[in-house]
């Protein structure tokens, strides 16, 4: 039987296994990924604003307005705390600690883009990203609480469809 070369097969395998605590096993898919030569798609997402394109990946630092991006994100995480959001670590697949999946999830890649639209785009106008594969839960759930504190629509298009948050809700009535 031939080996599996799909990374997204692999990837699904190592995510069950974190969902449910399996960390030793999540080590095992891991390593048979490095002995295969097989790698992992890197999520990306990206913003136009100003004809001009802006991509980040997760934790991405490498954005000339990076120090004031990583800022809006702390603060956003702030008010979301106050609306009652609560982060879904269950989407945070490392082995760490829940403070550690907390600030991992804040910095994902539509976030990032996210936040540096809504420093670089005048207040009130609509926020579009696109993102190379789907969003997780939490990024959703978040958005949906971004709406609300900023009183602006923001449409993500990731793999599976577009997302039109506004007002808190989105468009696809949290199915995707």
């Amino acid at each position: 039987m031939e080996k599996i070369r799909d990374a997204g097969a692999y990837v699904s395998m190592s995510n069950i296994y974190a969902a449910t605590g399996q960390w030793e096993r999540v080590g095992k898919v891991k390593k048979a990924m490095r002995e295969r030569g097989i790698r992992k798609v890197t999520a990306y997402s990206w913003v136009e604003i100003n004809h001009k394109t802006h991509v980040f990946t997760v934790n991405d630092k490498s954005h000339p307005e990076s120090a004031k991006i990583m800022n809006k994100i702390d603060t956003l995480a702030k008010e979301m705390e106050k609306e009652g959001y609560k982060p879904d670590i269950s989407c945070a697949l490392h082995n760490e600690d829940e403070e550690i999946k907390v600030e991992s999830l804040k910095y994902h890649s539509e976030r990032l883009a996210i936040a540096f639209a809504l420093i670089g785009t005048p207040e009130g106008s609509p926020i579009v990203v696109m993102k190379n594969l789907r969003a997780c839960t939490d990024c959703h759930a978040a958005i949906k609480v971004i709406t609300k504190i900023v009183g602006r629509e923001i449409i993500v298009r990731d793999s599976s469809r577009f997302h039109h948050f506004r007002d808190g809700l989105c468009s696809c009535g949290d199915f995707w």
